[in-house]
């Protein structure tokens, strides 16, 4: 059978694809970044990086282009395609790296596991044979992760806020032994002077962030991003009014949550409750 040929021209990358009909689409409309924005009421910038591939934006604006273009769900297809590519996680992960070691501030929500940048290098282990990685690819990904964790502790290091939900510091791991060391660690890890830690008590209830890690990166620039994550997929939030509303919600959680010095005592009284590991 002979090779199929590609006809459209069009990239075969789903995220690119999705920019590059952005682009013909509003091309063909005839009509500037600005008309667009002021039509459909949200900032030029926005569909600006979505046509250079720098972000997806979000369902709700992807489908009020939809109906302006009048493309009938094919531009929310094509979105949804390019949102589960599994290749635009890892790329996209790459540069919310690379923007994490340039940040000045850094502040996270984590509901359903220790922060990574927290994390002893048996939790992380750990985790991440739950997510089916073993042998020496796990260790990679293991000393990555231990490697992230010198952030906090280099001279220029930035100022990091981390919000731990309770039930996150109730789920154990296999080792009394290894959950004892990681509570340690995140005790030892308060007393440096950058490093804040809260916990969100479960009797806060619900709030803005039921499902979601987040993490805000402060640039030297002034400028801020949003990672927000969950256990199958990421995405980097570049869009501000999108940025700010996650603030908003982050800012009435830490009202929630216990304060610095009553999060520490916490911690301390689940080491205190915490078995000892019966081979020691």
């Amino acid at each position: 059978m002979p090779q199929r040929r590609v006809v459209t021209g069009r990239s075969q990358n789903p995220r690119k694809r999705f920019a590059e009909e952005l682009c013909a689409l509003r091309a063909k409309k005839g009509v500037t970044l600005k008309e667009l924005a002021d039509r459909l009421g949200w900032d030029a910038s926005l569909f600006g990086k979505m046509e250079k591939g720098h972000t997806l934006g979000g369902p709700e604006v992807v489908q009020a282009l939809d109906q302006h273009y009048g493309t009938q769900g094919l531009l929310l297809v094509l979105w949804e395609v390019a949102r589960r590519d599994p290749t635009q996680f890892k790329e996209r992960y790459q540069r919310y790296m690379g923007l994490e070691a340039k940040a000045v501030r850094m502040w996270q929500y984590s509901q359903s596991i220790i922060p990574g940048l927290l994390q002893t290098r048996e939790y992380a282990r750990e985790l991440l044979m739950h997510g089916e990685l073993s042998g020496d690819t796990l260790e990679v990904q293991v000393e990555a992760r231990m490697g992230r964790r010198e952030t906090l502790l280099r001279e220029d290091c930035p100022e990091f806020r981390a919000i731990i939900s309770e039930a996150t510091l109730r789920t154990p791991l296999e080792s009394p032994g290894d959950w004892r060391t990681q509570l340690s660690h995140l005790l030892a890890m308060v007393n440096h002077p950058n490093v804040v830690i809260q916990v969100l008590p479960l009797s806060a209830g619900l709030h803005g962030l039921p499902n979601t890690d987040t993490m805000f990166l402060y640039g030297s620039d002034g400028r801020t991003v949003a990672w927000v994550e969950n256990a199958y997929s990421g995405e980097l939030v570049e869009e501000t009014a999108t940025v700010e509303r996650l603030q908003l919600r982050y800012d009435r959680l830490r009202d929630l949550a216990l304060s610095p010095n009553k999060s520490r005592q916490f911690i301390e009284s689940l080491l205190e409750e915490a078995p000892c590991d019966p081979s020691t």
